[in-house]
């Protein structure tokens, strides 16, 4: 209410000299009705003249509430004059306060969910690795349940890599570094890398890359990028076929013959944690690798495009503005 009336002071003043003072002043001196046209041009005059001064005592208040887009320089009323400016500057700078305050504590809250993330992840790849050397000690064994136990510790330590990966990428931008890439060496040292699956899932590559191939990427990104996507050809793929991976006119495409991904699932199956059918199915799937793929091609700017048709999936990678030929 005190507001109120500190921002009406002005309206009250030409309300009492308008139509209690001028009105006084100009019977005292003759008879009102033979100055009427008079008195009506005076008020008018009056009323005009606060009208312009109101409009240039807030002219920043109506030019800053007229914006379309607002920036942080926006957060604040400069020089604020009238009494409703300063009380909406300093209204801005308590929400800008409070949206500081909240935005510091979230980004804490985050780095620490990343450090535990990052730290619980390496403590459990510790014990995968003692666990999958006892297993190896023992490979004369026929043993169906150690076989059980390393297929089990092989799937845990590939989640946990996909967990670590996810946590790093919250950072990615600063972590990059381009640079020239045979791309058919780092092909083949993602492929070697998966050896142990293409033996037993019986699928065997095909890797159709010419030797000189260059490419500028960022190494350590894209090969995480192509061991994700040649795991899944992997893991789709139907028992003694072969993934195909061809370079031809600076695209990749990777072909892995399986079931064919539903239509209507082309473009979810990079949404973080879907699984499509196929992984509710099998439950193997955890929804994160294709999301992994698209936020790390999405940065590196290399365009990328999925396609199922007739039991044939292929997943082709754009080096078009990176690609070269030494």
């Amino acid at each position: 209410m005190k507001l109120f009336f500190r921002d009406h002071l002005s309206v009250i003043i030409l309300y009492c000299v308008s139509f209690l003072l001028l009105p006084w002043i100009i019977h005292s001196l003759d008879d009102l009705s033979a100055h009427y046209l008079y008195f009506i041009f005076l008020v008018c005059f009056l009323f005009t003249v606060w009208l312009i001064g109101r409009y240039y005592r807030r002219r920043k208040l109506y030019a800053h509430l007229q914006k379309n887009t607002l920036t942080t320089d926006d957060l604040h009323l400069f020089e604020p004059q009238a009494m409703i400016e300063q009380a909406y500057s300093q209204k801005l700078r308590q929400m800008q306060y409070l949206y500081l305050t909240q935005q510091q504590h979230l980004e804490e809250q985050g780095k620490e969910k990343q450090l535990v993330i990052s730290h619980f992840a390496h403590q459990m790849k510790t014990p995968l690795s003692v666990i999958q050397l006892i297993v190896q000690s023992n490979t004369n064994s026929q043993s169906e349940h150690l076989q059980t136990i390393d297929h089990e510790c092989e799937k845990l330590t590939f989640t946990l890599n996909q967990l670590l990966t996810y946590e790093r990428t919250s950072n990615l931008v600063a972590d990059l570094k381009i640079e020239a890439l045979s791309l058919k060496e780092l092909t083949k040292e993602v492929v070697n890398d998966l050896k142990d699956y293409f033996i037993a899932k019986e699928v065997f590559p095909k890797v159709m890359v010419v030797e000189n191939t260059i490419i500028y990427s960022d190494r350590k990104w894209l090969k995480v990028v192509l061991y994700q996507i040649i795991n899944n050809a992997i893991k789709y793929s139907e028992s003694e076929s072969s993934i195909q991976i061809i370079y031809d006119e600076a695209t990749l495409r990777i072909k892995n013959c399986g079931e064919t991904i539903p239509e209507s699932e082309i473009l979810r199956v990079f949404d973080l944690f879907y699984t499509g059918v196929k992984g509710r199915t099998s439950g193997e799937a955890t929804g994160i690798g294709l999301y992994l793929v698209k936020k790390i091609l999405t940065v590196l700017e290399h365009p990328f495009t999925l396609q199922s048709s007739e039991c044939i999936t292929t997943f082709s990678i754009d080096f078009s503005n990176s690609a070269k030929k030494s």
